[in-house]
């Protein structure tokens, strides 16, 4: 399963991911509400994680317009504990739930299946394209003839490319979104990824293949 979490605090953010990660959650952190917003428009996530205080834009304006644009991703604010009126224009405006800093990491991970148990219809656990399946909760991008089990970078990579079939996507595109802004990862890195991928693909006889576009990214397509 896939999650945003936008919350400014750094150390914090660091260990809410390593959490998260931990638990089989796949991860993109924002550190301000600008970037929530542009990222929760963009990306295709399980549940959003928004902490209310945030440079940019705070979280209750983040939450306010995504859901005016028609978005229901679950959605969990993180508060302080003096912030009790936010809390409450929070769940008018449409959050699923909210927690109080400080907080227990058991509590947050609770919290999170709740949101996502309530609204299954969201994204469903296992993707396809063509005879592929990638499985949210344990990684596995199988056929019938074969199955792997994704480290968590390939497991990104083929998330974003199964939710966008036939969509370009730059390289650029999968730095930011799988490394992050403040990663210092080379594209070389990104097409390290995509060649072992494509070696994936072909030994489970898949349909589908990832297709380069020079000067412009990559795409899933059907083998034709």
């Amino acid at each position: 399963m896939r999650i945003l979490l936008a919350e400014d605090e750094k150390e914090l953010s660091n260990a809410l991911v390593a959490i998260l990660k931990h638990s089989n959650y796949s991860v993109d952190a924002v550190y301000d509400g600008a970037d929530a917003l542009d990222y929760a428009l963009v990306g295709e996530y399980d549940a959003l994680i928004l902490d209310i205080m945030m440079p940019k834009m705070d979280g209750l304006t983040v939450l306010k317009t995504l859901r005016q644009k028609g978005r229901t991703t679950p959605v969990l604010l993180l508060t302080a504990k003096s912030q009790l009126q936010d809390i409450i224009a929070g769940l008018d405006t449409g959050a699923d739930d909210y927690l109080t800093k400080p907080f227990a990491m058991g509590e947050l991970l609770a919290r999170l299946r709740a949101i996502c148990r309530r609204q299954p219809e969201f994204a469903p656990n296992t993707l396809q394209c063509g005879n592929l399946f990638l499985n949210r909760e344990n990684f596995e991008l199988s056929t019938d003839q074969k199955n792997f089990r994704l480290s968590g970078k390939e497991y990104q990579i083929m998330e974003l490319l199964m939710s966008n079939p036939g969509r370009l996507i730059s390289t650029e595109q999968f730095l930011e979104k799988i490394w992050g802004y403040d990663a210092e990862a080379e594209i070389s890195v990104v097409w390290v990824y995509l060649s072992n991928l494509r070696k994936k693909l072909s030994a489970l006889a898949a349909t589908v293949q990832i297709k380069a576009t020079r000067g412009a990214g990559y795409l899933l397509e059907e083998i034709k």
